[in-house]
């Protein structure tokens, strides 16, 4: 890819590194990022250190440090060798264009409008019911004294209240206060606030200057209130934009998982004379062995996805360029885990989250006895354990898929790693609660251990979907009404009916 091939990709003009430069988010990292869009080829660290020392960045040396030091490989760039390429299909790229302002936000901003007003009474005038409504609507008023707040609603009413009336006044406006229908403290002397025989409460007579200032601390409330509408755009106009953002995403995530899509395991990884692959569509597997891997090429290429563990390490030592397809690294996103302050860490490998995300006891095989069985030419059971090493492959990368992370498990440790092969525009099983809860039927689900490969839906049970009252959070419950833990889905669909 050019340069101009990978900014239309993106839908950006090829940048320039000088311009970038004086960016708020311009780190090393993103202005390596430039530098390669820039480039549009891939560049070793020198070349990058260079580009930056010609732009005024940083002397060459000091630059080479510091892109040294601020993990360079890390998505959406990789590394081959000495060279650092970018993945333009990776949606880190997208984001870390949009926060160099590389691009336009996808949802563009309504300017606010300009409001007239007119200009608001002088303290000398009492309050009105509106301007309370308008100043402590849904307002935080905990900083505000018992004094204050009953003053400004004795004086929109224009006399004497019961204290129960008085707190209505301000609980029908805003739960977040602090006054109660406790006398005692307008009994003390100097109070602002008398208590009347008939236990009403009202505004002291020498209390004038401190009605002022409640007066005034109201309109102000009013004035900001009035602010904030001039700048809040219109919720019509919010809801259409949400609806048009779901319908884009919808429509690119149908579309991504629309893509053909294969798994590899390879044994040897780098010079590989055995692979087996997993069609994820379709649930076929092949397994090439000897002369057989000639045929393996011309099987790539009717695919748009090819994941694996070192995805671009195997696809080298196979010989294949995988060209402008989408590339899943089933590697472990984070290669270890600090465990303690002593600096005792966790190495993090493939099995460890295969075991972790999917509950498989030994999900790949002995490289010894693959060795040995590629050595005896006993080609059925090299091809049996390369199978069953490829479906646990798959069985990661199908939880990566319905979850958008994988879990580590160790120990005391459970944690969630966002899976890199997975867009943020794919449907997940949130999107599935969702669906389920708009059409108000359960979902069908395999919970616990990864599916069995034969029969994948086998243990197939239904869970409905319930939400708090705030509609903020969802859950899932079985046919008994208990709570299923989420963690422990495996696949997840809504009835097949509705297919």
């Amino acid at each position: 890819m050019t340069s101009n091939d990978w900014c239309q990709t993106l839908g950006i003009t090829p940048p320039k590194l000088e311009a970038v430069a004086g960016h708020r988010e311009a780190n090393t990292f993103a202005l390596l990022l430039v530098s390669l869009l820039e480039r549009g080829e891939p560049m070793t660290l020198a070349d990058v250190a260079g580009r930056f020392e010609e732009a005024g960045i940083a002397a060459r040396s000091r630059a080479l440090l510091s892109l040294q030091r601020c993990k360079p490989g890390r998505p959406p760039v990789y590394r081959e060798g000495d060279l650092y390429h970018l993945d333009p299909h990776d949606d880190e790229l997208d984001l870390w264009v949009f926060r160099l302002g590389l691009r336009p936000p996808k949802v563009a901003r309504t300017p606010p409008e300009e409001v007239e007003t007119a200009p608001l009474p002088d303290p000398d005038t009492a309050l009105t019911v509106s301007e309370l409504d308008e100043a402590w609507k849904d307002a935080s008023l905990s900083s505000w004294s018992a004094q204050r707040l009953a003053i400004a609603a004795l004086d929109a009413h224009g006399g004497p209240l019961a204290p129960a009336e008085v707190v209505a006044a301000v609980a029908a406006r805003t739960k977040w206060h602090g006054l109660k229908e406790d006398d005692a403290k307008f009994k003390r002397r100097g109070s602002a606030v008398e208590v009347l025989p008939d236990g009403r409460w009202a505004i002291a007579a020498d209390a004038d200057a401190t009605m002022r200032q409640v007066r005034t601390a109201v309109r102000d409330r009013v004035a900001l209130a009035r602010r904030h509408a001039g700048m809040r755009t219109d919720p019509a106009v919010v809801e259409q934009r949400r609806a048009e953002w779901e319908k884009k995403r919808a429509a690119h995530g149908a579309a991504l998982a629309s893509l053909s899509r294969a798994l590899l395991v390879a044994f040897p990884p780098a010079r590989p004379q055995a692979v087996a692959l997993l069609d994820v569509g379709e649930h076929e597997l092949t397994t090439f062995v000897g002369d057989e891997l000639s045929a393996l090429p011309a099987r790539l290429a009717a695919f748009d996805i090819l994941g694996a563990i070192d995805v671009r390490g195997l696809l080298r030592g196979l010989g294949f360029d995988p060209g402008e397809r989408r590339l899943a690294e089933l590697g472990p996103p984070q290669k270890t885990k600090k465990l303690n302050q002593r600096g005792r860490t966790l190495k993090i490998t493939t099995a460890l989250l295969v075991q972790g995300s999917c509950g498989i006891g030994k999900p790949f095989g002995d490289e010894k006895k693959l060795a040995e069985y590629l050595a005896k030419g006993d080609e059925t059971k090299l091809r049996r354990r390369l199978e069953a090493d490829v479906k646990s492959l798959h069985a990661l990368y199908e939880y990566g898929r319905l979850h958008g992370a994988v879990r580590l498990r160790w120990g005391f440790l459970d944690e969630r790693i966002p899976a890199p092969w997975v867009h943020r525009d794919e449907p997940m099983l949130y999107d599935l609660k969702r669906s389920a809860l708009a059409m108000n039927v359960p979902l069908e689900l395999v919970v616990g251990s990864a599916p069995g490969w034969g029969e994948p839906w086998s243990r197939v049970r239904l869970a409905h979907v319930e939400q708090d009252a705030n509609g903020w959070r969802t859950w899932l419950v079985d046919e008994d009404g208990f709570a299923i833990d989420e963690d422990e889905v495996q696949r997840a669909r809504l009835p097949v009916a509705l297919h």
